[in-house]
């Protein structure tokens, strides 16, 4: 969402082309996932020998993961959908999907293909809203980027598997650079809107407590784009992630403290997908504790499925796979 700073790669060094794409807020436990892979290959990849895929780009769409089957069906139509698009770049040899947790394949798994397979670079495109412990420490210390030891115990206990990869990592930018949630957000309050003047909207997000001042900071800049593009008489935030224990009670405050001020209420997850628990048994949960009927508008949604999404994948994995090649043609090393 931000529009003052650049943006910034960051590249970890190792000795063969492939995109990570992070889709999701929360979540950490063993694998466990009967869905099947997605992968696309290429047609003009699989005719060509082993050594020309060292020219191409492989892209991982890596999200979370979840126990909800509403949610993985969100995440692998999102793959279906923007598969397509990013093949259409050129360079771009494969696109595959993986998850940090609860789900396979992990990145581990997804990252040994494309070892196996021959790409040599690897670009990860974090699709989470802003800088967290899952962006920072834990996707870097799977992949061997970083040695956080919080994070390695951490996953230990989680059975997520580390590896790191023959293939050069790139780690893009995250969604708070694009202007996705200014768009997103006002439309679907406008879809719930009755009298702006007279309403206040409540923002729920997942929030992570080791960096709760970047995301404290982030969504006050987006409470305030949010004010200005729906017009709504105030607009707050509150977490339901494991910041506040999953508990409803942030929530169910946070729509008081509105109702107390303005006529109506309307309830909005910063959520990329939607899960049961978080959706309907946290925010719904506060919703229907409040019983304020009609006073609280709330649909059980997710920013998925939003076309500016697959825009924003495609548009960051093109630049990236452009500085990789300027890199390589330049025969400069990645500074990481």
């Amino acid at each position: 969402m931000s529009s003052g700073p650049q943006l910034a790669w960051v590249t970890v060094a190792a000795p063969p082309i492939l995109a990570i794409v992070v889709l999701s807020l929360w979540g950490c436990s063993k694998s466990e996932s009967t869905d099947p892979p997605l992968s696309s290959v290429d047609p003009s990849v699989g005719t060509e020998a082993s050594a020309s895929r060292t020219e191409r780009t492989g892209v991982l769409l890596v999200s979370h993961g979840s126990h909800s089957p509403e949610w993985r069906k969100m995440l692998r139509e999102f793959h279906e959908s923007v598969e397509p698009q990013i093949l259409a770049i050129p360079g771009i040899g494969v696109v595959k999907s993986a998850f940090m947790e609860y789900n396979e394949p992990s990145i581990a798994t997804s990252l040994k293909e494309f070892d196996q397979e021959g790409y040599k670079d690897v670009i990860l495109v974090p699709l989470l809203l802003t800088v967290s412990s899952h962006s920072f420490d834990d996707i870097p210390t799977i992949i061997g980027a970083k040695a956080d030891a919080k994070s390695i115990m951490t996953l230990k206990a989680q059975r997520i598997e580390r590896y790191t990869p023959q293939a050069r990592v790139t780690i893009t930018p995250l969604l708070d650079f694009s202007s996705l949630l200014q768009e997103n957000l006002p439309r679907r309050i406008a879809a719930l809107s009755q009298d702006r003047s007279r309403e206040g909207v409540v923002l729920v997000a997942y929030g992570d407590e080791p960096y709760q001042e970047e995301w404290e900071k982030f969504f006050e800049r987006l409470d305030q784009v949010v004010r200005k593009e729906t017009g709504a008489a105030e607009v707050s935030h509150c977490w339901c992630g494991h910041i506040v224990r999953y508990s409803k009670a942030p929530t169910t405050n946070a729509i008081r403290q509105i109702l107390s001020q303005h006529d109506r209420a309307i309830v909005v997850p910063v959520l990329v997908a939607c899960d049961d628990f978080f959706q309907n048994q946290i925010i719904g949960g506060a919703v229907e504790e409040v019983g304020a009927g009609d006073r609280v508008a709330y649909i059980p949604d997710a920013i998925l499925p939003d076309p500016k999404l697959s825009e924003w994948v495609v548009s960051i994995t093109r630049q990236t796979r452009a500085r990789i090649h300027g890199r390589d043609a330049r025969g400069e090393e990645p500074t990481p």
